[in-house]
């Protein structure tokens, strides 16, 4: 039988639990790079869109479209 001594299962777990506290923090990093790729793309694209209104003068677009980004700015707190 291969039975593991006290000394040997506590090493094991907390090999465990940083293992595990290092996928979360990975994860979390992950996830928050992927929200800023998010955003700035998101951001790019009504920028875009804003100066489209303004060349074509169209007011209504832009002042729709200009909530949006401070809509955006300010739910990620830029």
């Amino acid at each position: 039988m291969n039975e593991k001594s006290y000394t040997e299962l506590m090493k094991l777990g907390a090999m465990k639990r940083n293992r595990m506290k290092e996928n979360f923090v990975q994860d979390l990093y992950i996830e928050m790079l992927l929200s800023e790729v998010q955003l700035t793309v998101e951001k790019d694209k009504l920028l875009r869109k804003i100066d489209l209104a303004i060349d074509h003068r169209d007011k209504g677009s832009f002042l729709r479209l200009s909530e949006q980004l401070k809509e955006i700015n300010k739910r990620f707190g830029t």
